[in-house]
């Protein structure tokens, strides 16, 4: 059996500022998205015969892959940053500066020309380029070596300034702030570090909208998640779901698993170390889970995930891609969900433990039975085809051991 690498804090201390993801700021967020008119609330799927079968008593996917025709979430984050960010510079309250008004020629000729810097694997780069596009602003994007092709072509047609370089994601973060100082621009991140937290919060803050829509959804369905399995890179949208959660749940929260890449598992190693200081991963990270391999935790985030978050995991790349087969092929009558590699671990693992005998133990840790109603995002669908293909179609990544 392929390692499953599980852990805890021994202590956690819940005594954290939640108040900057609580529901009032995550309707402030929902109110500016659903302000474009792309914006339409993503279906949260639920896999009846799946959980039937594996012995669970729900088991819901909130679908990304039709996020304001990106095929990913992150324009969410990326998005309400960019509006906060120009809010604040034309000293306006978001409230009152709604997508039609922030493309106006009236708001561009106050900014003048701004240059929105980022680093990316594709779908927050996406997310940003696409923004940047609609308010006729500049984009530069920096992409990390094993990037894939198509990811970089749909930056570019966003009018982005983007290419592949031969560096990992946190090196590329770095050159994207090197350049945003050196060429007046703003940098647009989810990575966080001292003196760089204001964006980071507010890309956080924008996630808040996949989860509100995703609670507000079970609750007229009568059904409150008992767990929470979330995928984290740097961990922004671990920290805003659990944040989130956190704030609406605060007496009944649900059991949530961090789950990561072995490549690239920042989270689990500092949660690991338990002695209060972040713990990054270096060198080269080639998870098959691109939208993941991110070496540097979220400074902003992580006060948030280390008071709620029960359980961090690291996984191999093959629950990637049995989930991403997985949500391709339902049982009977259940909707299929075209979901990426990034987007697909957590289904994946959660199927594997509630059918795989060797994960018994990690099952009952976490505490899955025929109780537990369990939620899951699918955070992009086929953003890189060619590889979905590979895996879903052709095989890749073929069995467990």
């Amino acid at each position: 059996m392929d390692k499953v690498l599980i852990t805890s804090l021994k202590e956690q201390n819940k005594d954290v500022d939640t108040s900057f993801l609580n529901e009032e700021v995550s309707k402030k967020a929902r109110n500016f998205h659903k302000s474009f008119p792309q914006y339409k609330e993503t279906p949260l799927v639920e896999l009846k015969n799946l959980s039937e079968e594996i012995g669970l008593k729900n088991f819901f996917v909130k679908d990304e892959s039709y996020r304001f025709g990106l095929n990913a979430f992150k324009v969410l984050g990326g998005s309400f940053a960019i509006g906060n960010y120009i809010a604040e510079r034309l000293n306006m309250n978001l409230s009152d500066l709604p997508y039609e008004k922030m493309i106006s020629d009236e708001i561009r000729e106050q900014l003048g020309e701004i240059t929105f810097a980022t680093a990316t694997d594709g779908n927050h780069g996406r997310g940003v380029a696409w923004t940047a596009n609609q308010l006729k602003q500049k984009s530069k994007v920096f992409m990390p070596k094993g990037s894939a092709a198509e990811r970089l072509e749909n930056i570019r047609k966003e009018n982005a300034d983007a290419d592949i370089y031969e560096y990992n994601y946190d090196e590329c973060v770095r050159l994207a702030d090197k350049y945003a100082n050196e060429h007046n621009g703003i940098l647009v991140q989810d990575t966080s570090w001292d003196g760089y937290e204001d964006i980071p919060r507010w890309i956080m803050q924008g996630y808040m909208t996949m989860a509100s829509e995703a609670f507000e959804q079970l609750k007229a369905q009568g059904k409150e998640p008992t767990h929470i399995f979330l995928q984290a890179g740097v961990g922004s949208l671990a920290s805003a779901v659990t944040g989130f959660f956190a704030n609406v749940m605060k007496d009944n929260l649900p059991t949530i698993t961090i789950v990561e890449p072995q490549k690239a598992a920042c989270l689990y190693k500092t949660a690991s170390a338990d002695d209060g200081k972040l713990h990054p991963v270096t060198g080269d990270m080639d998870s098959i889970m691109a939208g993941l391999n991110c070496g540097e935790p979220v400074t902003v985030g992580w006060p948030i995930l280390s008071a709620f978050a029960k359980y961090f995991v690291s996984v191999d790349d093959l629950y990637a891609a049995h989930g991403m087969r997985l949500l391709a092929s339902p049982r009977k009558d259940d909707k299929r969900i075209v979901s990426g590699e990034s987007g697909a671990v957590t289904p994946g693992f959660v199927h594997k433990l509630m059918t795989d005998e060797r994960l018994k133990d990690i099952k009952e840790k976490i505490g899955l039975d025929e109780n537990s109603v369990v939620l899951c995002f699918s955070t992009e669908g086929d953003t890189d085809k060619k590889n979905y293909q590979d895996v879903v179609w052709d095989g890749k990544y073929p069995s467990f051991e």
